[in-house]
Parts: structure tokens; sequence; C-alpha cells
């Protein structure tokens, strides 16, 4: 934004600390003057004789008094105010390298607790985020850029063959593209799911997370069943504050992601919804491989499907979990990934319990 030159701040301090001074100083030499003024009495040995006298004797010295307090306050006023305003130089240094792109400064202002250090630390987390946030969007934009290119890499290439080989039947060709297009659908309804949960645009009422729970249970039994998985789903009536569709969608990520990255046979699934004092929580928890803490880590980013976890049916679009992590952190809630002892992962997802309902 464009402005007008003005005074800066530590010229108005200036001005300021000196006007006060020697405003100070006139009232006290007032005082002063007019203490004087009672104990003079015409004819009295080694007094003034009248006020006339008095003022004359006095004017000169109150000048040079009121000189040097303007002085003293202008000079000493400089120092103070630069010294108090260093700090926010650095802050509005550190904003200007911000502005031209650069989020891996940090002011680290240091010192004790004070208001332009809790200014500066406020700054420093602000950077850090927006840093990350920042690093996360770009990564996410190139793997999904890689995401999409890669059907439509695919797709470009069934059409070479087949148009250079004539001989070839076109049904192989057309179940390939119907493959490949579907996948492409799915990641951009999984993109859109994305952004719409970053978004929070979305109408909240009361929903029943165990109902959610159980739905998309039911919804993906057929799944499970085919390749030989046990679903449990057990827990309380839990009510929270949301978006049922999405809140159905992550629970349809979450057992969906629990079935597909299971044991090749004879695995399970535990969904389960709990109640606690402030929130709801809704856990999944599925056999597999053993995970280390440092792959866990790493399975919400976007396209993370985490090494050896990739299965060749179903394997979704690596979203699942992201998308989760999205629909979570909208809805005011915390999601939390474990890896089992004994293999498998333990996901929970915790959620604001919502209000008593009053009956009107």
């Amino acid at each position: 934004m464009d402005r007008a030159p003005g005074v800066s701040v530590r010229l108005k301090l200036t001005l300021s600390y000196a006007g006060f001074l020697v405003l100070a100083g006139a009232l006290l030499l007032t005082a002063g003057y007019f203490s004087l003024s009672r104990g003079v009495h015409p004819g009295v040995i080694f007094m003034v004789h009248s006020h006339a006298d008095l003022l004359r004797d006095f004017a000169p010295i109150a000048a040079l008094v009121l000189a040097f307090l303007l002085i003293f306050g202008l000079v000493g006023g400089w120092f103070l105010s630069g010294r108090m305003l260093a700090p926010l130089a650095r802050i509005t240094e550190a904003t200007r390298v911000a502005a031209a792109g650069t989020l891996s400064h940090r002011i680290r202002l240091p010192g004790r607790s004070d208001e332009f250090r809790e200014l500066a630390d406020a700054f420093d987390t602000m950077l850090a985020r927006l840093d990350a946030h920042v690093g996360e969007q770009q990564r996410f934009a190139a793997n999904a850029s890689h995401e999409l290119r890669t059907p439509l890499s695919i797709t470009q290439t069934l059409l070479d063959v087949a148009r250079n080989d004539q001989s070839r039947g076109d049904d192989a060709l057309i179940d390939r593209l119907h493959c490949i297009n579907a996948r492409a659908i799915e990641l951009t309804e999984a993109l859109l799911v994305l952004s719409r949960a970053d978004q929070r645009s979305f109408a909240r009422e009361p929903v029943d997370l165990s109902l959610i729970a159980e739905e998309a249970t039911e919804t993906l039994l057929p799944i499970a069943e085919q390749r030989g998985l046990t679903i449990a789903t057990s827990g309380d009536t839990t009510l929270t504050i949301g978006s049922p569709a999405l809140l159905l969608q992550l629970a349809l990520n979450l057992v969906h992601n629990a079935i597909v990255h299971n044991l090749p046979e004879q695995g399970t699934v535990q969904v389960t919804t709990s109640l606690q004092p402030r929130s709801v929580a809704l856990t999944v928890e599925n056999t597999g491989e053993k995970l280390t803490p440092q792959l866990v880590a790493t399975l919400v980013e976007p396209f993370q499907r985490g090494t050896k976890r990739v299965r060749t049916d179903h394997a979704g679009v690596g979203l699942g979990l992201a998308i989760v992590k999205s629909i979570t952190q909208a809805h005011g809630g915390t999601l939390t990934l474990t890896p089992r002892a004994a293999g498998g992962l333990c996901v929970a997802v915790q959620l604001p319990l919502a209000p008593p309902q009053t009956d009107s």
C-alpha cells in the first residue's frame, strides 16, 4: 500500500519525551517562582525588594534550565527511543524478508519476555507454520502433477500403439483405457474432497460417529470378505458436530486403508467409537506388516503410500490418510497414527464432543 511520507515513530517519541520533560521543568520552575515570591518584602536585607527584581533574577536561570531540559530531552529521547524500537526494526526487516518470499528467516529476538519479544515469537511461529505449509503444498503440487500425468501418459501410449497396429483388437484396449480413466476420475474426486476439507466450506450439524462407522463398515464389507478379512465394530453413541458426508468419507478412507494394507489372509480390522469427557474418538486398527514410526509419520502426506504397502488391487490413489487428516483438522480434531507392536496400524481420530441439546 502506497502511503504519503510521515514522521517516524522514533522522532515522535523523542519530541514527546522532550516536550514532557520541558513541561515538567516549567511547572517546577513556576512552582518555585511562586514559592520565592512569598518571601518578597521591601526593605528587608538579603532579600529582593520587589516582584520585578525577583522576576529579573529568576527569568535567566529559568530559561537556561528549560533550554538544558529541552536539549537533554531531545538527545536522551532520541537515544532511548532508538533502544526501545530496535526490536521493532528487526521485526520489520523480517517481515520484508518474508514478503519477498523467504520464509526460512527467523527473528529469534533475545532477552526477557516483553511485548516486543512476544510479538517476535508469535511472528516466528507464524513463519514456521507458513514455511511448513508452503513446503507441503509444493510437494503436493509436484506429486499431484506426477499422479495425474501417469494415467494420461499411459492413455497416450495405448492410443499410439493402437493407431500403429491396425490388426490389434479393440476390446483389450478399451478395457485398459476404461481402467486408466476410472483411476483418473478417482484421483480427481479425491483431490476435490481434499480441497473441500481444506477450505472448510461445509455446513455443520450433529453427527453420530458410531452410525458413520457402521455405515462405512457395511459399505466396505464385500471387499473385506473378498480378501478373507474379519471386520468387527463396537462402541458407544458418539455425537459430534460436522459434515455427515465428510465424516463418512473419513470413516470410509480409514476402513478401506485398513482393509487394503492388511495381511494376505486371516487379517482383522477393528473399528471402535468411544466417548470421552470433552471429545469423541473413532479408532481403526488393522493387522499387517510391522511398520516403523518414521514410516508411519509420512503416511498422512499426500500420495505417500509407504514402502512395500502398495497393492495392485484397490490400492487407492495415495490420498486416503491425507484426506482423513484434512477432514479431521477441518472439524477441529486431532489425528494420531501408531504402529502396532504385532504389526499393522492403529489410527485414532478425536473430534470435539457435540454440546448437549436442550428441548425447546
